[in-house]
């Protein structure tokens, strides 16, 4: 017997259950790690900026910048341990690093209670200079020998600098040769085998050299320092006038040279000295009897070597007052003007002692 059919109200009492399947995308995780990241990136750059300043000053600075940070304030402290300070314990620091800012500010007066009661305001007690005359001077000597060391490597840039441009030297700049000696610039002009400075036996000018010692004369006008002169023979015996040797020869070029240089304007004050050393001091001494020995030395005197020449004649009491001048009048300008020498234009020199090129 088949089952009985069911009737449309059963069916439709039978509930209808429906799937639907939410498809969610993935969330947000904030940027959290970001502000995280760039914190530590800020940290790593100031790490190595601090590690780079440490490398780049030098001791003095370092312990300048040492004191400066442990007393950073402009006010009085009250700390425990007193530190070198403007201000007194805890106060400014002393540093001698232009920081800008509050350091550089007037110390402010200080207050202080009188007898009775009212308060005045008082000046605060100059700082002690703890440095001795001694190191004063000799800061202010090493001063004056670098400004003067600036000067003279400028002095030789333009000398090379118009040898190079000058068509009427262009043939002896392998005869000039310019240096920086302990004593100042060394300007030297050599013989050469085919190309003498002097005649042969004489003191007498080729009229080259003395376009040369013209055209160096206007250089060495623009600084002021003084100036050595020597004149060097090479080791040949002198064979003219009975009982003149090579000292007298190498004596009377020296002497030529300087009246060359004073008829191009050279004052006569400004020449220190003018000697004549004969065979004494070669240029080649594995060729005694060569051209290049025989040669005219020209040198800008620092003041030094200019003071250490003159001990032995200078009174102590003139020495001393040279000195001090020199000290307290130190040169403003670190190099020298360049001068309108003939056929001198500019042009980028060589920085070591070699011939000029």
């Amino acid at each position: 017997m088949s089952a009985k059919p069911k009737t449309g109200g059963e069916q439709a009492a039978r509930p209808i259950y429906i799937r639907r399947i939410k498809k969610v995308a993935g969330g947000h995780h904030g940027g959290a790690w970001k502000v995280a990241y760039a914190d530590f990136v800020t940290a790593m750059m100031a790490f190595f900026l601090v590690m780079w300043l440490v490398t780049a000053v030098n001791k003095d600075q370092r312990a300048a910048i040492f004191d400066y940070f442990k007393n950073p304030s402009m006010e009085p402290g009250k700390s425990v341990k007193p530190a070198p300070g403007q201000m007194g314990p805890g106060g400014a620091s002393t540093s001698p690093i232009n920081l800008g800012g509050g350091l550089d500010a007037p110390k402010s007066s200080q207050q202080k209670t009188d007898r009775i009661g009212s308060t005045v305001m008082t000046s605060p007690a100059p700082p002690i200079d703890l440095k001795t005359k001694e190191q004063k001077a000799a800061e202010a000597a090493e001063l004056l020998k670098q400004l003067e060391r600036k000067q003279l490597d400028a002095l030789m840039q333009d000398l090379k600098e118009a040898i190079a441009k000058s068509q009427a030297l262009q043939p002896f700049k392998d005869q000039l040769l310019l240096d920086i000696t302990p004593e100042g610039l060394r300007i030297q002009i050599l013989d050469a085998q085919n190309r003498p400075m002097f005649d042969l036996g004489s003191s007498r000018l080729k009229p080259y050299t003395n376009e040369i010692l013209h055209v160096v004369t206007g250089y060495l006008r623009t600084v002021p320092n003084r100036i050595s002169i020597t004149g060097h023979t090479d080791a040949t015996p002198y064979a003219g006038i009975s009982g003149v040797s090579n000292w007298d020869l190498s004596a009377d070029r020296a002497n030529a040279a300087r009246r060359a240089m004073e008829s191009a304007q050279l004052p006569t004050e400004r020449i220190s000295r003018v000697v004549g050393l004969a065979s004494s001091v070669l240029f080649d001494p594995a060729n005694p009897r060569g051209a290049v020995n025989r040669r005219i030395s020209i040198v800008v005197l620092t003041r030094e070597a200019e003071r250490d020449a003159n001990k032995t004649d200078l009174p102590a009491t003139q020495r001393a007052a040279e000195e001090s001048a020199a000290i307290s009048t130190l040169p403003a300008a670190t190099g020298p003007v360049s001068p309108a020498a003939p056929g001198a234009q500019a042009a980028p020199g060589a920085s070591k002692p070699v011939a000029a090129s």
